[in-house]
C-alpha cells in the first residue's frame, strides 16, 4: 500500500529529532476515572478532574463497578462533573447482576443528571470462576444493552473493543464481528482495551477496516505507573507485554519518581508513533492521576485553552 504523501512527510517527521517538537495538538482526548472509595481518593480523582479539564477532553468516563457495588459513587461523580465542570461526562454501564428495569432506572437517573453520553459493557463475572452469567431479566451482551439504551433516550453510546481479543472470544473475527453487533446497535465509537505497541493497534485497525467497520475506533492508552499492577492487569485481559518493556521497567521499584518519569516516555513515544500513523483520538486510563496524562498530552501539542482554563477555575 502506497501512503498518502502527508502520511509519508508525517512518518518523516516522527522518525526525525526532536520527537515531540512542532505537534500542533490537532489530536482529541478523553480521559477515564474510577469512582473513589474514601474521601481522600475522592479529594484525589477531584484533583485530577480540575488538573485535565483546562486540556479541553471531549468527554471523562467514570467506571462502574460489578455488581453495582460502585453504583452510587459512579453516579456522584458523574453527576457532579456534569454539574460543577463544562466537560461532557460519560457514565459505564454493565449488564452484571442487574434486571433490564434496574439499568433502565439507572440510565433514566444519568438523564435526569444531564448526563448524555453511556460507555455500555457487559462487563466482568464478580465470581471467582469468571464466568459472565446474565441476570435472568437481563441484558445478555453488550449488543442487547447498547439496543436497550437506545430506546431509552438518544444516548450518545461508546463500547469497547479489543486490539489483541476478547479472553472469552472464539477467534478474533468472531470478536469482531461481535464489535460491529455492538456498533449496528447504535453505539457511536469503541474505545479499545489497553495495549503496548503500536503495531498492535495497526493491524487491528486494518482488520477492523476488512470487515467493513468504518465507525470510529479511539486507541486506550495505559500510562504505566506500576509495573507489577499492569503485569496482572494485563494477564485477565489478555494484552501482551512485550520484553523490552519489563526490561525498562526493572530496578524502578524502589524509584518511583523515576518510574513516573520512564511511564511518561514509554508511553508519549507509543502515542507519538500511533499519531505518525493517522491517529488523533486517545482515550487515556489515568486510574485517577493527571501527571502522566497530562505528560503526555503535552508532548502530543495539545495544551490548555483559555476558554477550558476559565471554565476550570
Amino acid at each position: 500500500m502506497i501512503l498518502p504523501l502527508a502520511q509519508m512527510q508525517e512518518a518523516s517527521r516522527a522518525i526525525a529529532s526532536p520527537l515531540f517538537a512542532g505537534l500542533p495538538g490537532d489530536c482529541e482526548i478523553s480521559f477515564e476515572f474510577f469512582p473513589p472509595k474514601t474521601e481522600k481518593m475522592e479529594e484525589q480523582l477531584w484533583d485530577s478532574v480540575v488538573t485535565l479539564s483546562p486540556l479541553g477532553p471531549r468527554f471523562v468516563s467514570v467506571t462502574y463497578g460489578a455488581g453495582g457495588t460502585t453504583r452510587e459513587r459512579t453516579h456522584n461523580t458523574v453527576a457532579r462533573i456534569a454539574r460543577e465542570t463544562q466537560i461532557p461526562a460519560a457514565a459505564h454501564l454493565t449488564c452484571v447482576e442487574a434486571s433490564k428495569s434496574e439499568i433502565a432506572d439507572v440510565a433514566n437517573a444519568y438523564w435526569e443528571a444531564g448526563v448524555r453520553h453511556i460507555v455500555a459493557l457487559r462487563g466482568d463475572a464478580p465470581n471467582s470462576d469468571g464466568k459472565f452469567v446474565p441476570h435472568p431479566d437481563g441484558y445478555a451482551s453488550a449488543a442487547e444493552l447498547v439496543e436497550g439504551l437506545r430506546k431509552l433516550h438518544p444516548f450518545e453510546i461508546s463500547v469497547s473493543a479489543y486490539p489483541e481479543t476478547h479472553p472469552e472470544a472464539l477467534s478474533a473475527a468472531s470478536d469482531i464481528d461481535f464489535l460491529k453487533r455492538k456498533l449496528d446497535a447504535g453505539a457511536s465509537r469503541a474505545i479499545t482495551q489497553f495495549f503496548f505497541e503500536p503495531e498492535t493497534f495497526f493491524r487491528f485497525r486494518d482488520a477492523v477496516a476488512a470487515a467493513g467497520i468504518d465507525a470510529e475506533i479511539v486507541p486506550g492508552i495505559m500510562p504505566v505507573s506500576n509495573f507489577a499492577a499492569i503485569t496482572r492487569m494485563s494477564h485477565l485481559t489478555g494484552t501482551a507485554i512485550p520484553d523490552w518493556m519489563a526490561d525498562v521497567f526493572n530496578g524502578l521499584d524502589d524509584h518511583p519518581s523515576a518510574r513516573q518519569l520512564v511511564a511518561a516516555t514509554v508511553s508519549a513515544e507509543m502515542c507519538r508513533k500511533l499519531y505518525a500513523g493517522g491517529v488523533r483520538e486517545f482515550h487515556f486510563y489515568t486510574l485517577n492521576r493527571a501527571e502522566l496524562s497530562y505528560a503526555i498530552c503535552h508532548l502530543l501539542g495539545k495544551r490548555p485553552t483559555a476558554l477550558a482554563q476559565k471554565a476550570a477555575a
